[in-house]
């Protein structure tokens, strides 16, 4: 996987924003975190556009599953029900469409079964971990949306053992961890450590699985 300069500035600017946003929560600056998440979840669609994601069906299901990530980042902007709702929709179809990426390439048969395998029993572990804290309509979202994390990460681990580079299920793997600090932060106990670790693993990813379609258009 091979880099142009417009990709590195592009990788630079999300992670470069990603810390601007950390800092504002940090010292309670909204419209700087705001606008600094806009900037670091533009750049990681735009750097999947910018390595030609429309030339392939992967590349363009990575590349709904990032504008997905993005609507899901605006709208987690707010703490508000509806839009926490909304966020959670988002983030559930951009796992989807992740899954429905890696279902376009080669997958490892042998891998896919065992991936399955952990993936279910992580997934078990954190709806468990999180049950006594969900009432009402996120009894069905969480499990859900679990359910939707592991069968992403588990077609990751795939094709990255067929073909693909390791970085796709590194990548993958990253995002899932990213959303327990998530869970973690909205269900278990709101901190701002749970943002200081969990951010950085979420941009990284979206980078890593942007950058993916680099190898599929070359």
């Amino acid at each position: 996987m091979v880099l142009e300069t417009e990709s590195i500035i592009l990788i630079g600017t999300c992670l470069a924003a990603a810390a601007v946003h950390i800092t504002a929560i940090r010292f309670d600056r909204p419209l700087v975190s705001g606008l600094a998440k806009a900037a670091a979840s533009t750049a990681f669609v735009a750097l999947a556009l910018l390595n030609d994601a429309n030339g392939s069906s992967y590349g363009r299901f990575i590349l709904a599953a990032l504008m997905l990530s993005w609507v899901g980042d605006m709208l987690l902007l707010s703490r508000r029900s509806s839009f926490l709702l909304g966020g959670i929709a988002a983030f559930l179809l951009a796992h989807l469409a992740f899954a429905a990426a890696f279902t376009r390439v080669e997958i490892d048969q042998g891998w896919l079964l065992g991936s399955i395998i952990c993936s279910a029993l992580a997934g078990f572990l954190l709806v468990r971990w999180l049950w006594p804290r969900l009432e009402g309509f996120y009894c069905i979202a969480v499990p859900a949306y679990a359910a939707a994390i592991m069968t992403m990460t588990s077609l990751a681990i795939s094709v990255s053992a067929a073909s693909m580079p390791i970085a796709i299920a590194i990548g993958a793997i990253m995002f899932a961890v990213s959303d327990v600090s998530v869970a973690r932060d909205r269900f278990i106990e709101s901190s701002f450590v749970n943002k200081v670790w969990g951010l950085p693993l979420y941009y990284v990813a979206q980078l890593l699985l942007a950058a993916s379609v680099i190898t599929i258009g070359r």
